[in-house]
């Protein structure tokens, strides 16, 4: 009996497949494993193996389309990735209700990132921050040295602020570099130029340097949307008073707040990771901006217009890009794109906050009307019936026949297929 371990020498320097081989050994996987894992789908296995470290084969994950949105006046089908049922169709039906009302518009702050240069030793740290601050023309040389290509696409450094922090290891004076990464999300450029930095300001401050690295929370990178749903569009008043208490529920209680936001995220994210873009990124920003007033609260707010109408608007952290990482180098990411038919990071950030609204519009409605279990769990049930083993149509029917009972459990969709096939 082999005895598993998790040390494989060289494994990074062996071929996926040789990698894969290895790994099946010291997991004690069968030939079908090997055969799955070996079919990489529209994913070639040296792009895979070009993007992160140590692959053995590829996750695919569905890839679905969102209808029915109008955004600033343009017709968008919206490519969606997620594993999770109803949220293609939650922002289909959302914007299918609001385009009586013009469907969604959309704006964006700007396309500013930061980077953090964290100082420590110096025990005059308003004299320090002073010192930063009189090399501002210095910082910016610096900075667009680092990446010239950024300043002649129209980018580059644009300014700095120095804050002073008391931490429990003593005062540490933090600057920020602000720079505007255009039509990249920027990571890159800005760490690059926070390493750049930093030497020299620990030179002119006579303290050291540690942290040299962007901050997720990009509050100068804000995607904003806003969109109407008429009375006649959602069923009327009642529905109407109900999201506004869900949404008041979500906006005083952090308990709350965190599925609300988590609804938000489902529509976001799907957009993000289907177009190449850092999901991680993104989601840190958007719950580090929920938070920004000391408590977690509401990505979005919800209220009644002049003629009763129920109105909706988000605006949160979207750094995105179109260059760059797998936004490039994957090939259905690049697809993604060209479906949305999107120009500048601007735009596609704009999407993806009206994606974002419509799909909290979808389940605030189902929480105030149906409740979120009736419509999440007749579409779950197509996965309960595969899961159990349906094939072909049995699929449908046993979703179906689950639906009916109300009972969308696996053990009573074993008993429905094996009742299908006598």
């Amino acid at each position: 009996m082999t005895t598993k371990t998790s040390r494989i020498p060289g494994l990074h320097k062996l071929s996926p497949q040789e990698r894969l081989q290895k790994v099946a050994e010291a997991a004690g996987l069968g030939d079908g494993v090997l055969s799955h894992l070996g079919n990489t789908g529209n994913l070639e296995a040296a792009t895979a193996d070009s993007m992160i470290e140590n692959v053995i084969g590829t996750l695919n994950i569905p890839l679905g389309i969102a209808t029915n949105m109008v955004i600033d006046g343009e017709e968008v089908l919206i490519p969606m990735a997620t594993e999770e049922s109803s949220v293609v169709a939650a922002v289909c039906n959302a914007a299918r209700q609001c385009r009586s009302t013009g469907g969604f518009t959309t704006a964006m702050s700007g396309s500013l990132m930061i980077a953090q240069v964290q100082l420590v030793g110096v025990s005059n740290p308003e004299f320090a921050r002073l010192q930063i601050l009189e090399h501002k023309a210095d910082i910016q040389a610096i900075c667009d040295e680092t990446d010239p290509v950024l300043v002649k696409h129209g980018g580059g450094f644009r300014d700095i602020e120095v804050r002073i922090l008391e931490g429990r290891t003593g005062p540490m004076v933090v600057t920020h570099l602000v720079v505007d990464t255009r039509d990249a999300m920027g990571a890159n450029a800005v760490n690059s130029m926070a390493e750049a930095v930093a030497p020299r300001i620990a030179e002119w401050t006579g303290g050291r340097t540690y942290l040299r690295i962007l901050s997720n929370l990009a509050d100068r990178r804000l995607a904003r949307a806003r969109a109407t749903w008429s009375l006649e569009d959602i069923g009327g008043a009642e529905v109407r008073d109900g999201i506004l208490a869900a949404f008041d529920f979500a906006d005083i209680d952090p308990y709350r707040a965190a599925t609300h936001n988590k609804g938000v995220m489902n529509g976001v994210s799907a957009v993000v990771l289907a177009t190449g873009n850092d999901t991680r990124a993104v989601e840190a920003g958007a719950h580090a901006y929920a938070a920004r007033s000391g408590q977690y609260g509401s990505l979005t707010q919800w209220e009644i217009d002049a003629d009763g109408n129920l109105t909706g608007s988000i605006e949160m952290p979207l750094a995105v890009g179109l260059i760059g990482g797998a936004t490039r180098s994957h090939p259905t990411a690049r697809i993604a794109l060209d479906i949305l038919g999107v120009e500048t990071a601007d735009r596609l950030a704009g999407i993806i906050a009206a994606v974002g609204l419509a799909q909290n519009f979808a389940a605030l409605k189902a929480l105030a009307t149906t409740g979120i279990q009736k419509g999440h769990m007749a579409l779950h049930a197509k996965n309960i019936a595969v899961m159990v083993g349906a094939v072909g149509d049995e699929i449908d029917k046993v979703a179906q026949e689950l639906v009916a009972k109300g009972k969308v459990r696996m053990d009573v969709a074993e008993d429905i297929l094996k009742s299908l096939r006598g």
